[in-house]
């Protein structure tokens, strides 16, 4: 057996060792039969039997979900469950059993390439992965059809656990994910998936070494093969030899010891070597994140992302329904800061809404500018919030922030809110605190006059840097283009942190560059004193905050800011972290 490696892309760390289970794609095993006519009934029922089947199966599986994982994984389930009542699609696969007197598969297979060609239409990214919702639903089915069972992957996981199992996909469903996730196996990998795929979210939460967009891993690796999964650096290795299997053993001993090490620095006051304090909060989706976050060791939540609660959903969350979840978190936090994002809808974030059109641009109508359009979500919001900072220290953040005017507004109709509550005798912190997101360079620049009117402010530092280079960052095709490092967007970054030090008001970064642990001395050295990250990314940032030097970083930072070539800015990061 030869030896080879496959790279992809990394979204869950770690390195784990195992034998290769190829999971099963139907779709490439259906064939195609006719059915007499008197036999078109009992071909009808055959199929209504698999629709329960999947059914009960899914429901089975989101009764069965802790409450320790995150939220999205109910709304990935709900998803697929509505996929399985949705009449057109139930009613056009009879049509076509019945029509072209053919076996419920392909039936099944012929309605899912019609939809696909639907799909493909679409010009936004993140629609376009949603296709692959429906291809899940349907390998479900057919699996059912095809009389497929997991009797291998139980077996095997009763026996080890699964500790020496790695599954080998085309692609990998939620409900599968969360199936392999209670069975204990050791990681998975996929064909493909990208940075916003249901998938990538599902590594990132369930912390399972992974790596997806392999490409032809599927068709390349064999059944029981032995294979090295690096979810660092986005690399599997096929049939290793002995040198390389006994390396990476030892790799993968010293990683879970510094990750057993990272734990006893939770409670360790997070200073640099030269006493400056910093504080790390964390970003979250949902009120289940709470006990990963008090895990972490972060002091609050700098990033709380409402959108969530708008999504897998015909109408948007009630006043009541927001007041809810916003009080479970700040109740949760106790005095810890909880700093909440108002709406940031659009371009890649989009919630299906009957009564709210949004853009599928990043330059479209989306999160503030949705906002302001339609001031009725925005009122039904901050009474929301405002409702809960009696019950915590929340703070209000408004993302895609871009002229003073924009903000302005936005007070406006917070203050209408604050005096409907008044009038009403609803208890609510007056002097709650309201800030903006710095993701726009005409933000960016304008940083001073922003930081004069809000009393702090968020770096979002994936859209800063995809405005800032016009580079998409959904689009594969510039993916190489798409460079924090770029010296344009740290001038940016570093213009907005002068601002709000000048001032005397706080400034976060809380997009990926806050957890990138290559970046934390640069983000020191720039002045930066809060970060906000996801709560798995804490411990790794802290650790390098205590060992950084300030005075020493900060001098060769201002070095770096005076550079003009990215590749010689890139060159003396990573001297920075040598």
């Amino acid at each position: 057996m030869s030896s080879f490696s496959l790279h992809g892309v990394a979204v869950s760390s770690g390195i784990t060792i195992g034998k290769a289970h190829l999971i099963s794609n139907a779709l490439l095993e259906v064939a195609h039969y006719e059915i007499p006519e008197k036999g078109i009934a009992a071909e009808i029922k055959r199929f209504n039997e698999a629709i329960k089947s999947v059914k009960n199966d899914l429901n089975a599986i989101h009764k069965a979900l802790p409450k320790s994982l995150v939220g999205d994984l109910h709304a990935f389930l709900n998803t697929h469950l509505a996929i399985l009542a949705d009449k057109s699609f139930l009613d056009g696969t009879k049509k076509i059993i019945r029509q072209e007197q053919c076996n419920a598969e392909w039936a099944i297979k012929l309605q899912l390439d019609m939809i696909i060609e639907q799909f493909d239409t679409f010009t936004d990214a993140y629609l376009r992965e949603r296709k692959q919702d429906v291809i899940q639903v349907v390998e479900r089915m057919l699996k059912v059809l095809l009389g497929h069972q997991r009797a291998k992957l139980n077996n095997g996981s009763k026996q080890n656990n699964g500790k020496d199992i790695i599954l080998v996909a085309h692609d990998i469903s939620p409900a599968d994910a969360i199936q392999f996730k209670h069975n204990q196996f050791a990681g998975f990998i996929t064909d493909v998936g990208g940075a916003t795929s249901h998938t990538a979210i599902l590594a990132r939460s369930l912390n399972i070494p992974s790596i997806i967009a392999l490409q032809r891993a599927r068709d390349l690796i064999k059944e029981d093969e032995v294979i090295i999964v690096d979810g660092s650096q986005g690399v599997v290795i096929v049939n290793p030899s002995k040198e390389i299997l006994d390396q990476y053993v030892l790799r993968q001993q010293q990683w879970q010891l510094e990750q057993q090490k990272l734990s006893l620095i939770k409670a360790t006051v997070t200073k640099t070597v030269d006493g400056t304090a910093i504080t790390l909060l964390a970003n979250i989706e949902s009120d289940e994140s709470i006990a990963e976050i008090h895990a972490s060791g972060a002091t609050g939540i700098g990033l709380f992302r409402t959108e969530f609660l708008y999504m897998n959903r015909s109408l948007p969350p009630d006043e009541e329904e927001q007041f809810i979840a916003y009080k479970n978190v700040a109740l949760a936090m106790k005095k810890s800061a909880v700093i909440i994002r108002t709406l940031d809808l659009g371009a890649d974030k989009q919630a299906n809404l009957s009564n709210i059109e949004t853009s599928n641009t990043a330059l479209g109508l989306r999160a503030v500018r949705l906002c302001l359009t339609e001031p009725h979500i925005f009122h039904t919001q901050f009474r929301a919030i405002l409702r809960a900072s009696h019950y915590g220290n929340i703070k209000i953040l408004i993302p895609m922030l871009t002229s003073l005017s924009e903000l302005r507004q936005t007070k406006l109709l917070l203050a209408h809110a604050k005096e409907t509550l008044i009038k009403e005798n609803i208890p609510f912190n007056q002097h709650i605190q309201l800030g903006g997101m710095i993701e726009i360079p005409a933000a960016a620049l304008n940083a001073k006059a922003f930081a004069r009117e809000l009393d702090f402010l968020s770096i979002g530092t994936n859209d800063l840097t995809q405005y800032t280079l016009a580079v998409d960052r959904t689009d594969s095709t510039v993916a190489h283009l798409y460079n924090s490092l770029h010296p344009s967007v740290l001038f940016l970054i570093a213009n907005t942190i002068e601002a709000g030090a000048k001032l005397g008001k706080s400034v976060s970064v809380c997009g990926e560059m806050a957890g990138d642990i290559q970046l934390t001395k640069l983000l020191l050295g720039m002045g930066l004193r809060q970060f906000s990250m996801h709560p798995s990314q804490i411990l790794s940032v802290k650790q390098r905050i205590l060992q950084t030097n300030l005075n020493k970083v900060t001098k060769v930072v201002n070095r770096i800011l005076k550079m003009d070539d990215l590749a010689k800015t890139e060159m003396q990061v990573k001297k920075l972290n040598l």
